[in-house]
């Protein structure tokens, strides 16, 4: 589904900035005055605002829907701030929030307790216990930031005229399922250019050459992702609940959450598909960011503001095939994406054209989205924000995978907990 921004009253407003709102999750860890992995109780409390992950110590930091990148990110950070304080005045003694996706120093699963839910919520404990037996500890302490994007109404209504005959209902959930669709086949994009993990403790891997090998562990082939390379349907909203129920029946996940996948269609409330399935698409999940040791909040409001640009740059490209074999190759790039690459040449996607370097294809649709808002006559903002990107393309220095080497690769854990301790206390980005 492509909506048509020739039509005045839908480029109005986009550029009225009437184009969705942006909400966050960024999960963190809990680490104590010697950079280990807390041991007490989750000491924040479940609300809207703050819950926990997998394990007791991952807390996860929920912003309610902006109208901005830069109120996104403002409230993220004010979150953060409040969660710091409170860590900070622990009986136990204090307590950070580890800024990095990757988990400080651990000598052994036993540091990482399962979250623990009670009366009505015990089951997410068994989810987790689950969890636990089939991925294994570790590769839960991975720990990420997920933006939820929902179309604003009135740009929705103004494409919705344009439909040809469709309800109101379908028109939605076809707008949402084909930017899914266009995400998975070029959302590898977000990853190249916020990939920000390429250094971990020798004690979290296996192998340490495993940690060289990634700008994003958490994305890349070590991280989220399932035993198998799911695959969907997008030209329905049944078609594409029934692709995740197939997997369901066929034992190969227990749950529609289970399913490790970039991005994801969620219903308002509760992730279930019958929710899915009976209300209709409420927002639309990516989930390939690494948290940004670089600033306090973990995001940069450049990184959101690129994102929103891209879907809706994304929402004016034309329908295209996408089967089974393509979505399979689309998945690889995501992985590929979260490779370490050394020169801007290393790491490689496949195309009908032959294997070409990923920079080349992320510079040409940088240069395709530019094309895009000037024929919008878009304001000198989205320039700059699209300028922001390139320069991590022709500058290696400037991407953050580099950044984060050069100055978190000696000494990881010693150095993450003297930023952990920084960032509980000082405003600003370094």
């Amino acid at each position: 589904m492509t909506l048509d921004y020739t039509d005045p009253r839908v480029r109005d407003c986009l550029l009225a900035g009437k184009t969705g709102k942006i909400g966050l999750e960024r999960e963190t860890l809990r680490v104590d005055e010697n950079g280990r992995l807390a041991q007490t109780p989750h000491p924040l409390g479940d609300s809207q605002t703050f819950t926990r992950d997998f394990c007791e110590n991952q807390v996860e930091i929920v912003t309610p829907p902006s109208d901005s990148a830069e109120e996104a990110a403002a409230l993220l950070y004010r979150y953060h701030l409040k969660a710091a304080e409170k860590l900070r005045s622990l009986g136990s003694g204090r307590e950070y929030l580890w800024p990095f996706s990757n988990p400080p120093a651990i000598s052994g699963e036993e540091e990482i307790p399962i979250a623990q839910f009670h009366g009505s919520s015990g089951f997410k404990t068994s989810y987790r216990e689950y969890l636990a037996r089939k991925y294994g500890k570790r590769k839960m302490l991975f720990c990420g930031i997920h933006l939820n994007y929902s179309f604003d109404e009135e740009l929705l209504r103004a494409a919705f005229s344009q439909s040809g005959g469709l309800s109101w209902r379908e028109y939605r959930n076809h707008v949402y399922l084909s930017l899914a669709k266009k995400l998975a086949a070029f959302g590898w994009l977000i990853t190249y250019l916020t990939a920000a993990s390429p250094v971990a403790d020798p004690s979290f891997f296996t192998e340490p050459s495993h940690a060289a090998r990634y700008s994003s562990a958490r994305c890349g082939a070590l991280g989220y992702w399932n035993q198998f390379v799911p695959t969907f349907d997008y030209s329905s909203l049944d078609g594409y609940t029934e692709s995740i129920l197939r997997y369901i029946r066929n034992e190969q996940i227990v749950s529609p959450s289970e399913l490790y996948y970039p991005i994801r269609l969620k219903p308002k409330g509760e992730n279930r598909l019958d929710h899915l399935r009976e209300n209709g698409v409420n927002h639309i999940e990516l989930r390939m960011l690494d948290v940004n040791p670089l600033t306090p909040a973990g995001i940069f409001k450049e990184d959101i503001a690129f994102i929103q640009l891209f879907i809706l740059y994304l929402t004016s490209l034309p329908d295209e095939e996408f089967d089974e074999a393509a979505q399979i190759v689309a998945a690889e790039h995501f992985k590929s994406a979260a490779l370490y690459d050394v020169d801007g040449e290393s790491v490689s996607m496949t195309t009908p054209a032959g294997e070409i370097p990923l920079r080349q294809e992320a510079l040409r649709i940088l240069e395709d989205m530019a094309a895009f808002y000037a024929g919008m006559k878009a304001d000198n903002d989205v320039s700059a924000v699209l300028s922001f990107q390139k320069s991590k393309l022709t500058d290696r220095h400037n991407s953050y995978a580099f950044r984060v080497r050069e100055r978190f690769g000696v000494d990881y854990t010693a150095k993450g907990l003297a930023l952990a301790r920084r960032y509980a206390q000082t405003e600003g980005a370094d």
